[in-house]
């Protein structure tokens, strides 16, 4: 039986003004994966990462999860699909806490609860091998444990597709290189992933820039790819 994509994207088109940002991209996710796209500074990695994420709408092409199609206009309705975006540029509140961080902008029934939601907050830190303080303020934590308050965010609000917008670029080495401990497979085999990198790797290759500054991903058939108009 043919293995079914988690996430499938078929002729992407975006423009911005007379620039073609993103020019008939097909791209497939699969479940369990980790999917690097990489290209250059301005090839339209993030900005395909933005279309899936509902920040961006695209002028052409359709998006299915799990064989249906969807229509994502914003990141509310991202959520709602099970599609959750950690940003290059963090997006917090830096006189918040972490746990108040993460619950910011929720709708949460009753009461808001924080030691209920810096109970949650942890559960889920342990979960994925994840250090961190739910009552440390944001102004009090290193650029690594920002990026996983960051991270955390989105699996709290229940991503199963996790994009990663250039996740390392902000890391040491050591942040980089320390792997999250087994839960029966390492976190990234929960969640899928489509990373935009400028140099990091993944499970197999996303795609390739295509001229005019356009990024064109290939159709995965072995390891052949159909090439860039």
């Amino acid at each position: 039986m043919e293995k079914q994509p988690v996430l499938q994207m078929r002729g992407i088109t975006k423009r911005f003004g007379s620039v073609t940002a993103n020019s008939q991209i097909d791209l497939d996710v699969y479940r369990g994966e980790i999917l690097a796209i990489l290209g250059e500074n301005g090839c339209g990695k993030t900005t395909l990462m933005n279309i899936i994420a509902g920040i961006y709408y695209p002028d052409e092409g359709r998006i299915l999860i799990d064989g249906r199609e969807v229509v994502i206009r914003s990141p509310k309705d991202a959520f709602s699909h099970g599609i959750g975006m950690v940003h290059q540029h963090f997006k917090l509140v830096d006189l918040f806490t972490a746990a108040e961080n993460i619950t910011l902008g929720m709708e949460q029934p009753g009461k808001f609860n924080l030691k209920t939601v810096n109970a949650e907050v942890s559960e889920i830190a342990d979960r994925y091998g994840f250090h961190i303080d739910p009552a440390k303020k944001i102004y009090d934590m290193s650029v690594s444990e920002k990026q996983t308050v960051e991270i955390i965010k989105v699996l709290y609000r229940g991503a199963d597709i996790l994009i990663l917008d250039e996740p390392t670029a902000v890391l040491t080495p050591q942040a980089v290189c320390h792997p999250a401990p087994d839960e029966g497979g390492r976190e990234e085999h929960h969640h899928h992933h489509a990373q935009a990198e400028r140099g990091d790797g993944g499970q197999r290759p996303g795609g390739h820039p295509a001229p005019g500054g356009a990024y064109r991903i290939g159709e995965h058939r072995g390891n052949e790819r159909k090439p860039a108009d």
